[in-house]
C-alpha cells in the first residue's frame, strides 16, 4: 500500500521494528574503511589502450570504478538530481497513484525491494522505470513534475550511449572485439531506479539496500554529490564511495562477471543510510534481452581455464533473481557447474 512510502513522512522519530536488522546482520559502520586507491578512469585521456587497460584492471581487482569527462554534460546530471528529489517530495496523494508493489510492473514507484517476500525492510523508496526504446515507455512516465519526462528521457539517450561505449573498452580488455559484448547482449533494455533514502533515526539498524550485486549487465550509477551512501565490498572488507564531483560509478553486472569466465567481479555493494541527511541516488542498467544467452566467449575458455558457468538466458537469469531475497547467496552460483539450483527464497 502507498502509506508504506517513507517519503510520504517529513520526519521520522523512531526507526519502525519491521526495518530492524537481527544484530548478526547490522552494518557495523565504525568498521568501514576509506580506500583512496578506488580506480577513478578519465575517459578524455588520448591514449584509448591506457582507458581500456585501466578499466580491466578495475574490473578484475574491484568490479567497479568512476569515470569521469565522459561526455555527459554537468548541467544535465544536476538536472536529473534535482527533478528526482522534486519527485519525492510531490504530495502523498500524487505518489499514491503510481505505487505497485508487483516487480513485474515496467513504471512503478515503490519502498524497500520486494515488499511481498522480504522479512525486513530497507530504508529507501524507488521509483523503478523501463528506458528503452524510449518512445514506447516514456507515456507512461510521471507527468508530475512538468519537466520529468523530458529531463529524465534526455539523460537516458546519454547514459545508453557512456553505457555502449563502456561494454566496447570492457570487450576490448578481455581481448575480445570491441563490438563483441553488445553483440551478445542483443537489443539490450534500460532499465532505471531512482533512490530516496530518507534522514534515518537509526541508521546502524539497517539498510538503505542490503548487500548484493546487480543482475543486469553494466550499472551506471549517479550519486548526490554530497552525501555518502553506497559502499562496496574487497577483500572482505566494507569500502566506502565518496561521491566525486561530476563523475559516475559503473559497477561490473552479474552477466559480465559470466560473460568473462569470471575473469571480472560482479561486485557486492550496499547503501547505508544516516541520521543527518536525505540522499538521492539514479541508477542506469543496462540488461541483456530476454532472449540473449550468457555463455564465455571460446577464447575465454581454456583447458586451464574451464568454463565456471553453465549458459543460460538472461530470462531465466532474471527470474531467478526476483525470485530471492536481495541478500541471499550470488545467483551466479547457481548456474556453476553444468546444471543450475533453484535460487533460496529465504536466508
Amino acid at each position: 500500500m502507498a502509506d508504506q512510502l517513507l517519503s510520504t513522512v517529513t520526519y521520522h522519530e523512531t526507526l519502525p521494528e519491521s526495518y530492524v536488522r537481527p544484530e548478526s546482520q547490522r552494518p557495523n559502520l565504525t568498521q568501514v574503511i576509506n580506500d583512496a586507491n578506488i580506480p577513478v578512469i578519465d575517459l578524455g585521456f588520448p591514449d584509448k589502450s591506457r582507458i581500456i587497460s585501466q578499466i580491466g584492471k578495475a574490473c578484475q581487482s574491484y568490479g567497479f570504478f568512476q569515470v569521469v569527462n565522459h561526455g555527459i554534460d554537468t548541467e544535465l546530471m544536476v538536472k536529473m538530481m534535482a527533478i528526482s528529489l522534486e519527485f519525492f517530495r510531490l504530495p502523498p496523494e500524487e505518489k499514491a497513484k503510481l505505487y505497485s508493489d508487483d516487480p513485474a510492473k515496467k513504471m512503478r514507484l515503490s519502498t524497500s525491494f520486494n515488499v511481498r517476500k522480504e522479512a525486513v525492510h530497507n530504508w529507501r523508496d524507488y521509483l523503478r522505470l523501463h528506458c528503452y526504446p524510449l518512445e514506447e515507455y516514456v507515456p507512461g512516465w510521471p507527468s508530475n513534475p512538468f519537466s520529468f519526462k523530458e529531463v529524465v528521457s534526455t539523460y537516458c539517450k546519454e547514459v545508453r550511449r557512456l553505457g555502449l561505449r563502456l561494454l566496447g573498452a570492457v570487450s576490448l580488455s578481455l581481448g575480445l572485439e570491441e563490438e563483441y559484448i553488445e553483440r551478445v547482449l542483443g537489443e539490450q533494455e534500460q532499465h532505471m531506479a531512482i533512490n530516496y533514502y530518507p534522514k534515518c533515526p537509526e541508521p546502524e539498524l539497517t539498510y538503505g539496500l542490503p548487500a548484493h550485486t546487480d543482475p543486469n549487465a553494466l550499472t551506471v550509477l549517479l550519486q548526490q554529490p554530497d552525501v555518502a551512501g553506497l559502499q562496496v565490498l574487497k577483500d572482505g572488507k566494507w569500502i566506502a564511495v565518496e561521491p566525486r564531483p561530476n563523475a559516475f560509478v559503473i559497477n561490473i553486472g552479474d552477466q559480465l562477471q559470466a560473460l568473462s569466465n569470471a575473469r571480472y567481479k560482479s561486485v557486492w555493494h550496499r547503501a547505508v543510510v544516516n541520521s543527518n541527511s536525505e540522499r538521492m541516488s539514479v541508477a542506469s542498467f543496462l540488461c541483456p534481452c530476454n532472449t540473449a544467452i550468457i555463455s564465455p566467449p571460446e577464447k575465454l575458455v581454456t583447458e586451464g581455464s574451464p568454463a565456471v558457468y553453465r549458459s543460460y538466458t538472461y530470462e531465466e537469469y532474471y527470474n531467478k533473481f526476483w525470485s530471492r531475497n536481495l541478500d541471499d547467496e550470488h545467483c551466479l552460483e547457481r548456474f556453476e557447474g553444468g546444471l543450475s539450483r533453484p535460487c533460496k527464497t529465504s536466508r
